[in-house]
Parts: structure tokens; C-alpha cells; sequence
């Protein structure tokens, strides 16, 4: 017997665990789940994603209709795997949040964290967005019911997104939220890098004044390289210093950061700079400046009129002296 053959005789035998009669009052939800279950994993053999994911979504109703939600959110995650590339991305993120809630009717937050983590993978190349909103959703739960506690694996998942996004505004409360998870769990090691990830991206946002209060705000949990490294980048923006803050986003330090970090250097808007005053440029052997020797007094006015005005008086008092001599 094929298995699509074997996959209409589980479906059948579903159909009849649900009909009802004189002798049986209720339908078996339990034994009709079961058996869509098993001609899901049939038509999963024989390369029938479509039939098999129909089969897990009605298996997940009836386990879901008899209580027993674990079942109900494996049979939805069965059928998130069995359906991934044909469902679209916003279906599958229906599915995933589904799956999530049952889990957590059901006690198990671990699980219902770890679906919303599969399905955020899955489409995090097709739509980013409802990526960012699992991988939150995740951290929630997780923060809420895990004993584990991994919140802060998937809050640091969205965090690099929104970067790698640009939606900076969104980054530095997801970090903010990052750095709270690691406080609260007593890794303080973690706060440092981060510290200097919130300082990057108060700076793409154009507010250095924003980043050197989130440097003084958790700068005591930095190390040494993650300080200096700190120091000369605020340094440089606060004395608008454009080579030094190019020499500072190119860091070991930061080019060893995760890659959506690193690549933000690169992006990160660069102080103006202030352009030193340029001083007259002055000729090398020029010579000296004129300066007039004439004397500034009244009686050497004579000197400077003009040689026909000299003659013109020469000669009148020429005519009167012969004038005195016809007398004579």
C-alpha cells in the first residue's frame, strides 16, 4: 500500500472517531487527532506538504477542542515545518504565535519561546518586520515563564535587526531592554560591548549629546579596551575631530563587534570638522611698502606748484623793476 493510500485510510478513520450515534454520544476527539496525525506524517513521506499541513491544522483543532494544548501546538509546529515554503509569511506568523499561546496554556514556556524563534529564522529574509515582532514576543515569554531564561538571546536578535534596519529609534530601547535582561541575570560581563553598541547607535541618530550620557549611565561595566575605545570616539565628536573619529569607528574593537554592528561604523554620520583661519599668504624678497618723504608743512607748498605759475611770477616782477628804472 502507497502512502498516499495508507494517508485516506488514517483520514477515514479520523472521519469516523467523530461521527456520533445512538450508542455513542460524543465524538473522539483524542483518537480522530491521532489518526490526522499520522496521515500528515503519510502524505509528508510521499512530498504532499499541502495535504500534510491540512492534516497537522486538523489534528491541532481536535487536541485543541479535547485540552490537551501541548499536542494541539506540536500538531501547529508540524505543520509551520511541513509548510514553510509554501505558506506566506504573514500565515506563518499567525501560526507561530498560535503555537506560542498553546504552549503556554500548557505550561511549557521554553517551547512556546522556541517556536516563536523558528518561525522568526524562517522569514527574517522576507519580512524583517514580523521577524523583530517574533523575536520580541519570544524574549516576553521567555522573561515571563522560562526557567532558562534565554530572553536575552532573542531580545539581542531584534536588537541587531532594528540596526541592521536602520530603524535606530527602536534599537536603543531594544538595547536598553538587552542590557536590563543582563542586570537582572548578573552577567554584567555582556553590558560593557553593549554599552558601546547604544553609544554607535545614539550616533547614527545624530545625538552625540544622547551617547555620552548612555557611556556615563553604564560606562562602569565597561573594560579597559571597551573604555578607551569609548573615550577617543566621544572625544572626537565632542571636539568635532573628523580624522579622530574615523580612527575611532575603525578600531580593532569595534570591527570585532557583531557584524551588524561593525557594518554601522561605516554608516555613522562624521563630525563637521572646524576649518582651521587662513592667515594672508605673504611674497617671499617683496619689496617695502611706499611711504612719501615730502613734509606735511604748510610752507613748502611752493614746492609742489606747478613750473608755469613759477614763471608766470618771475616775470611780473620783472616789468615792475623796469618800470622804477624809466622813472629814474
Amino acid at each position: 500500500m502507497s502512502k498516499i493510500m495508507e494517508a485516506l485510510e488514517h483520514c477515514k478513520a479520523a472521519e469516523k472517531y467523530l461521527k456520533t450515534g445512538l450508542l455513542k454520544w460524543k465524538p473522539d476527539f483524542d483518537s480522530a487527532a491521532d489518526e490526522y496525525s499520522q496521515a500528515a506524517q503519510c502524505y509528508r513521506i510521499s512530498r504532499e506538504m499541502k495535504k500534510s499541513m491540512e492534516c497537522h491544522m486538523k489534528a491541532s483543532e481536535l487536541y485543541e477542542k479535547n485540552r490537551a494544548f501541548f499536542h494541539a501546538a506540536k500538531a501547529i509546529e508540524n505543520a509551520i515545518i511541513v509548510s514553510k515554503e509554501l505558506t506566506t509569511p504573514e500565515e506563518l506568523f499567525n501560526m507561530a504565535c498560535n503555537s506560542s499561546n498553546l504552549y503556554q496554556q500548557h505550561g511549557s514556556g521554553d517551547a512556546g519561546a522556541n517556536v516563536l524563534d523558528k518561525v522568526a529564522k524562517i522569514i527574517e529574509e522576507r519580512t524583517p518586520e514580523l521577524a523583530i515582532k517574533l523575536f520580541q514576543q519570544a524574549a516576553d515569554v521567555s522573561s515571563m515563564e522560562s526557567s532558562q531564561h534565554q530572553g536575552t538571546e532573542y531580545i539581542s536578535k531584534a536588537s541587531r535587526l532594528l540596526v541592521k534596519l536602520e530603524r535606530f529609534d527602536e534599537a536603543v530601547d531594544s538595547l536598553r531592554r538587552e542590557i536590563g535582561f543582563h542586570l537582572e541575570g548578573g552577567h554584567t560581563a555582556a553590558v560593557g560591548r553593549l554599552t558601546v553598541a547604544i553609544v554607535m547607535v545614539q550616533l547614527a541618530r545624530g545625538d552625540a549629546v544622547a551617547a555620552e550620557k548612555a557611556y556615563k549611565e553604564w560606562g562602569n561595566y565597561c573594560e579597559v579596551p571597551e573604555m578607551q575605545t569609548l573615550e577617543m570616539l566621544l572625544q572626537a565628536y565632542d571636539e568635532e575631530d573628523r580624522e579622530a573619529a574615523i580612527r575611532a569607528l575603525a578600531s580593532p574593537f569595534i570591527r570585532s563587534m557583531d557584524v551588524e554592528y561593525a557594518r554601522l561604523a561605516n554608516s555613522i554620520p562624521l563630525p563637521e570638522g572646524i576649518e582651521p583661519v587662513q592667515k594672508a599668504a605673504v611674497r617671499e624678497n617683496a619689496a617695502p611698502s611706499y611711504v612719501s618723504s615730502a613734509p606735511d608743512s604748510a610752507d613748502n607748498e611752493n614746492a609742489y606748484e606747478p613750473a608755469e605759475a613759477q614763471d608766470a611770477g618771475f616775470s611780473e616782477a620783472k616789468k615792475a623793476e623796469d618800470d622804477e628804472d624809466d622813472l629814474c
